[in-house]
């Protein structure tokens, strides 16, 4: 019996040893257990937390979507890049995760020292989550901030516009501002279209990167650009302004303004010219002025399409014609009775008051609602200003009228109405953008006749070779070039002064085969040399013929100097007579 009890003893020991043992390592589990659960809850918590915040998608009210979005590229007509986005660096901070606002502000300011330090000192204190620091930057000035190694300083890639022209077409494109939003030109219609869009779809959408194609040739824009230029110092004008339209389609192929801005500095768009306008006003759309003689082409070009006036008739342009206490006459009168070429050719004022009075003050007045002359000039462009033309002609209204004085219109006008009388009497609206001339014929409103168009060329060429648009002739000898000067007195102080003048010339080539109206102004010309005059014939005429030698081969126009072309051009009922003016071949240049 006492073997077998002594022999029981150590399997009670062991087995109680074994199941301490085991509750200790269920206590274990427990624990482990329990800090899983703990660990696990307090992610849980921390990703509740992270879910509950609200993630900053915006820097000072700007979304980062905005920031970083890109503009279409801007094109001309033959595919050369006008405008770009090129992309930059930019600097934000998050002032609350700044550790120490005065080392920041050291160590910034020797990467950027043009940054004033109290300025930069204000940016970066404070809870706010993002702050502009600095836009824009180099990627060689982004890298060295990045060196700095300060917290809370970070870059965001956005879009910067780049025009590789500069200045050259800085009317026509505009510009954009820090935030990449078109303020002028095209840039900022781009944009007007897409919120009118977007408006109309009520939808969100990206935006469309496809490249935006103008009718603009940037070709022909230098050689504008680069002879208007030039005016300033040969004339020595305040300001010269150019635009070039091709008839059949209505597409502006270039279009200058000078004084001009650089489109890659936008400030430069709202320094003040002449102390009362910004640089962005655009001569050719907002400008309105009174043309002078160049307005005489729309009085016969309306005195003969009513058939009340024809070109084998003849005007007393003797004495001058007095309206109460004021008398008009001619700047340089023949004083005798001129026919209706000869009052064309010698620019008389006096004819061509009679030459309305013919045609009828209400039906002048009439035809110049037809022509759109005294509406708002629709076009591609924010840049626009209505023209000033009275409702109602007056007898002496309707006369100063017929030669350009007592109405203000823009150049543009100018430009689409000889581009219609050259058309074969077909106005076409004006566009920035290319449009073909299948696009385009569906937009003709006929506004005189073929025949009176024909006649119109003719008296547009007779001009040039034998009145006041030799100069211009002989400089583009070959094209086949015509017009009409207007040298206006502009007001100064109420009153019209004969020492500051606008010099203006409206033109079409080759007139044997019509393809593109051109108005050319310089601003109070001087002369060139002392033997040289002030009149447009002198400037803006001659500016004319250097634009069209040089663009007419760009264009595809060859110079033929058959004396064929120029016979062709004389009306049936011309030919017959015996006057030197009918026959435009002759050597009478």
């Amino acid at each position: 019996m006492s073997l077998a009890s002594e022999a029981a003893v150590p399997t009670i020991a062991l087995e109680g040893s074994r199941k301490s043992r085991s509750q200790l390592t269920r206590a274990r589990i427990r624990w482990v257990i329990f800090g899983l659960i703990l660990v696990f809850g307090v992610i849980a918590g921390r990703l509740v937390q992270l879910g509950s915040v609200v993630v900053e998608t915006s820097i000072e009210g700007q979304t980062r979507d905005a920031i970083t979005a890109t503009r279409p590229p801007i094109l001309d007509r033959n595919g050369l890049e006008m405008a770009v986005d090129i992309r930059v660096p930019s600097l934000f901070a998050e002032p609350r995760r700044i550790i120490d606002v005065e080392e920041a502000v050291t160590a910034l300011r020797t990467v950027l020292p043009e940054l004033d330090a109290d300025w930069l000192r204000r940016r970066l204190t404070g809870d706010r989550g993002f702050v502009w620091v600095k836009r824009e930057l180099t990627p060689a000035v982004a890298d060295r901030i990045f060196q700095l190694g300060i917290p809370g300083l970070d870059f965001v890639t956005e879009s910067k516009r780049f025009y590789p022209g500069g200045r050259e077409a800085s009317h026509i494109l505009g510009a954009v501002n820090i935030d990449n939003q078109g303020i002028a030109g095209i840039e900022k219609n781009m944009d007007d279209r897409d919120v009118a869009l977007l408006q109309e779809l009520g939808l969100a959408r990206d935006r469309a990167l496809a490249p935006v194609s103008l009718s603009i040739d940037a070709r022909v824009q230098h050689v504008m650009y680069s002879e208007l230029l030039d005016t300033f110092t040969r004339y020595k004008a305040i300001a010269a302004a150019g635009v070039m339209v091709d008839v059949r389609t209505g597409e502006v192929l270039a279009m200058v303004s000078l004084p001009d801005f650089d489109p890659n500095n936008p400030a430069s768009a709202f320094e003040l010219y002449d102390g009362k306008k910004d640089q962005r006003f655009n001569r050719i759309t907002s400008g309105i002025y009174e043309l002078g003689s160049t307005f005489k082409t729309v009085t016969f070009a309306g005195a003969i399409d009513s058939g009340r006036v024809r070109l084998t008739d003849n005007f007393d342009a003797r004495f001058g014609i007095r309206f109460g206490r004021f008398t008009i006459d001619d700047f340089h009168g023949k004083h005798r009775v001129l026919s209706t070429s000869e009052v064309y050719k010698y620019s008389s004022n006096i004819g061509t008051i009679r030459i309305m009075q013919a045609m009828g003050k209400d039906e002048f007045r009439a035809f110049l609602t037809k022509l759109g002359m005294d509406k708002p000039m629709q076009i591609e462009l924010p840049e626009r200003r209505n023209p000033v033309v009275p409702e109602k002609f007056s007898e002496i209204v309707a006369a100063t009228a017929s030669f350009g004085h007592g109405l203000s219109v823009s150049p543009l006008h100018m430009a689409k109405a000889m581009a219609a009388f050259v058309n074969d009497g077909m106005m076409v609206p004006v566009t920035l953008y290319k449009r073909d001339e299948a696009a385009a014929r569906p937009l003709y409103e006929p506004v005189i006749s073929p025949q009176t168009s024909a006649q119109i060329r003719y008296l547009m060429r007779l001009n040039a070779i034998d009145g006041s648009g030799s100069r211009m002739d002989r400089e583009a000898r070959g094209y086949r070039t015509g017009g009409k000067t207007g040298t206006a007195e502009k007001v100064v102080d109420g009153r019209y002064s004969s020492s500051k003048t606008l010099a203006v010339f409206a033109s079409a080539f080759p007139l044997d085969d019509p393809q593109y109206a051109m108005v050319i102004l310089v601003d109070e010309p001087q002369k060139e040399t002392p033997q040289s005059g002030t009149t447009a014939g002198w400037n803006a005429g001659e500016v004319t013929g250097r634009i069209v030698k040089r663009v007419a081969p760009m264009l595809g126009i060859a110079p033929d100097f058959s004396e064929m072309l120029d016979q062709a051009l004389v009306p049936a009922s011309m030919a017959r007579a015996p006057a030197p003016e009918n026959r435009l071949g002759v050597p009478s240049l």
